[in-house]
């Protein structure tokens, strides 16, 4: 059964940090890109990070730019999003996302536009004092 779920979520600091996870299954992690994305009350939701299949290339959204580290581990069918310099702003529930890309070279760039094959429930972060 194909599944994304997301988990490392909660209540932080400002400040503070977070390391959220996106454990898959059901598909080959290595032909897909993953992506993160939140979205907070009453917002639309943003992309935050994307990540090639191969963990090669990477991108931020200029609001992670800097504090927030995206990686793989595709052994582990795994995906991580190191969250650090937490603020009050980046309260939102967190999604992750896969993205088939099994077709392209492993050191094309990630891209958080366009469609997502999968979706998972997402799990909240809050910072707040």
């Amino acid at each position: 059964q194909l599944q994304v779920v997301e988990s490392g979520g909660g209540l932080v600091q400002p400040g503070g940090s977070l390391r959220l996870s996106c454990a898959t299954s059901g598909f080959n992690l290595a032909d897909y890109d993953i992506g993160w994305f939140r979205q907070a009350p009453g917002k639309e939701r943003e992309g935050v990070s994307c990540i090639n299949r191969s963990g090669g290339r990477a991108d931020y959204a200029d609001s992670a730019k800097g504090r927030f580290t995206i990686s793989r581990d595709n052994a582990k069918r795994t995906v991580y999003l190191q969250m650090n310099s937490l603020k009050p702003e980046d309260t939102a529930n967190y999604y992750c996302a896969a993205r088939f890309s099994g077709f392209s070279g492993l050191f094309r760039q990630c891209s958080l536009s366009g469609e997502f094959d999968y979706w998972g429930q997402g799990t909240q972060v809050t910072v707040s004092s």
